[in-house]
């Protein structure tokens, strides 16, 4: 169980799961992060983006434009964890209720 505890804690920011998802798809600015993770609210959206960077999951990259360009995309251990997230779609594929 101590590896789980240590995931939870890599992960643990509510959004996580679906800022990763979103990321998989390639860098991303803040404001079409928030555009395509339409349920994410702008602080919730932040403090989630910081705690993925805080644990190697997400890279910022600031640009020197006029104004200021920020991106971000998903570390080699963030690309990583696209596995996980896929067995969670087969998962939930197979047990949601049949209409």
């Amino acid at each position: 169980m101590p590896n789980i505890c240590e995931a939870l804690t890599i992960l643990g920011a509510k959004w996580s799961f679906m800022v990763i998802a979103q990321l998989t798809g390639g860098p991303q600015r803040f404001k079409q992060l928030l555009r395509n993770v339409k349920v994410v609210k702008t602080q919730s959206l932040t403090d989630t983006l910081r705690h993925l960077e805080a644990t190697g999951m997400v890279r910022r990259e600031v640009f020197p434009t006029i104004p200021v360009t920020v991106e971000y995309s998903l570390t080699s251990k963030g690309h990583d964890f696209r596995r996980v997230i896929d067995e969670m779609e087969q998962w939930v594929e197979k047990w949601k209720p049949k209409d």
